[in-house]
């Protein structure tokens, strides 16, 4: 079992090689390649150096990078730089979207502005206010019900002439949400004027 070999049982392992070697070899395969630099061999090794041998490192490195992440996509939802837009605000659907609610007024905008309004009102002690505060009240629900269906229905058919191969999921609850949103507070921030069509 442990004995060393003859020089008769090594000799057939020496022609396996030797045939072995006069075959082709697949140009895929990864052996052959030529040894690197010197230069690029300690690059390399460095490079595995910098890989943080404990856990609290790691994790230091894990949260810097995740604030540049967050600070690139802060960045990108001010200025409407696609490429580090979230993905709930990425692609041509999307952007088409925010353009079609930017560009136009709606009733939704408005509505924490007028429900403030609408709270002082009934707040108060005389009782012909509180009767316009539940009428204001009636009125700025059905002009938001009506508007927003409105929107709905132009949106789904624009988004439907204009990108009918994209998928389209979700896009019109996305700009629904959208006219929820003073304009100023939007993001990404509109990037059209009001009453210029996208």
């Amino acid at each position: 079992m442990f004995r060393s070999r003859s020089k008769d049982e090594k000799a057939p392992t020496d022609k396996v090689t030797a045939d072995l070697s006069k075959q082709p070899r697949d140009p895929e395969a990864p052996k052959g390649r030529p040894t690197p630099k010197r230069s690029e061999a300690q690059t390399h090794r460095r490079r595995a150096q910098t890989v943080p041998t404990d856990r609290k490192e790691a994790m230091r490195r894990q949260r810097e990078a995740r604030r540049a992440d967050l600070a690139r996509q802060r960045q990108a939802l001010a200025s409407g730089d696609e490429r580090y837009l979230p993905a709930r605000d990425k692609g041509p659907v999307r952007r088409f979207v925010r353009d079609f609610v930017d560009s136009r007024f709606c009733v939704a905008e408005f509505f924490l502005p007028l429900a403030v309004v609408i709270l002082v009102l009934s707040s108060l002690p005389n009782t012909q206010l509180k009767n316009i505060a539940l009428l204001l009240w009636l009125a700025v629900i059905a002009l938001i019900v009506v508007d927003s269906v409105g929107i709905w229905i132009r949106l789904k058919k624009q988004l439907a002439t204009r990108f009918p191969n994209e998928p389209k999921r979700g896009a019109v609850a996305y700009g629904l949400m959208r006219t929820l949103q003073l304009r100023r507070l939007r993001l990404p921030k509109p990037q059209v004027k009001r009453g210029e069509r996208p």
